[in-house]
């Protein structure tokens, strides 16, 4: 749902001049939802909702950042996690704590004290497989970290630049989770040394790189690991024509980072009030029952019910690593200038 950007008045607190009509959202562009679920919003709230898709999360939350004075909307979505703090720190939001807070579980909850986000989904980033590469190869896939740097794997992992994409910042976190400030860096050795091919962002890692995606088939890939979601598989059945009965790609458990994305009303937006409708809208049932099939995530609205397909083919990893959001604020900027000396250079 691309859209061009429209001219927002104001119609709260006097930011402005005349009421808008229209709520717009900045995203990244993995951005999708339901057309019947968005005009339900639109027809309830009496705002047309436009969207403006800025690029890999790291790219749109890095140019959220240096428009914040003049915002290209109202509301944000997609800063997760690894990059949480950077968009607290440069005051990119402005507090709100929308209708149904209340039913996000508290496990996935942050700015408690401010409210300047809201959590509106999960997901895990983790290494996938081709199942058919390994099968012809007589090879078995890599289940964990340590397995990636083996002789074995050499040449078959595509992963994404942490300093320009989320994913790609993901996986460095987990690896800095599993093995510690003293032992990531010796790690990412051994992996540039055993051939990890890094790419700028996770639409050309996994749509033209990856050899199981039906666009790296397409884009004759030849890398039959890459650095995804845990919830990509399902996305491979989904739209297959025919359907095959199981996914043609696997999740490797052992190398999983549990992400939360978050929204928030953008500081000096122009339609506050309707940017509030609109968070409220992202954590109501409908869209977080819709989220699933439309952008590969989990719900964090307790109760939410997912589709079985994603249940089957695409379940959250069971251990995953996780860090605690200060821990990345105070060591985020240092370990990825570190990894892009150590593994760009």
């Amino acid at each position: 749902m691309a859209g061009t950007l429209a001219a927002c008045g104001s119609s709260d607190g006097g930011q402005g001049s005349g009421d808008s009509k229209t709520v717009t959202l900045v995203s990244h562009d993995s951005w999708a939802a339901s057309k019947d679920v968005i005009a339900a919003f639109e027809k309830q709230s009496g705002y047309k909702v436009n969207v403006l898709k800025d690029g890999d999360a790291g790219q749109a939350v890095n140019k959220a950042i240096l428009t914040k004075a003049n915002p290209q909307g109202d509301v944000f979505f997609g800063v997760d996690n690894t990059l949480l703090s950077r968009a607290l720190d440069n005051g990119l939001f402005q507090p709100y704590e929308p209708k149904g807070s209340d039913r996000i579980a508290p496990e996935y909850r942050a700015d408690q004290d401010k409210h300047r986000v809201t959590p509106i989904d999960t997901g895990d980033i983790c290494v996938n497989y081709d199942k058919k590469y390994f099968a012809d190869h007589k090879l078995a896939p890599p289940r964990s970290f340590d397995d990636l740097v083996k002789p074995e794997y050499k040449n078959l992992l595509v992963t994404e630049n942490a300093s320009t994409s989320s994913p790609g910042l993901g996986f460095l976190l987990g690896t800095a989770a599993k093995y510690g400030d003293g032992g990531w860096a010796g790690y990412w050795k051994k992996l540039k040394a055993n051939g990890v091919k890094v790419v700028d962002g996770w639409e050309q890692a996994y749509n033209e790189e990856f050899s199981g995606s039906a666009g790296g088939k397409k884009a004759k890939g030849d890398r039959p690991l890459v650095v995804s979601y845990a919830s990509s598989p399902p996305v491979e059945v989904v739209y297959a024509d025919p359907k095959p009965s199981e996914a043609p790609t696997g999740v490797a458990q052992g190398t999983c980072f549990r992400q939360v994305e978050y929204a928030g009303l953008l500081s000096n937006a122009k339609n506050t009030k309707g940017g509030k409708a609109f968070l409220d809208f992202l954590i109501s049932e409908r869209f977080q029952e819709d989220m699933p099939l439309n952008m590969y995530v989990y719900p964090v609205r307790e109760g939410a019910q997912v589709p079985p397909e994603f249940v089957k083919y695409g379940p959250q990893a069971k251990d995953p690593e996780t860090m605690d959001p200060a821990k990345i604020a105070d060591n985020r900027d240092q370990w990825v200038k570190s990894w892009t000396s150590l593994v760009l250079k």
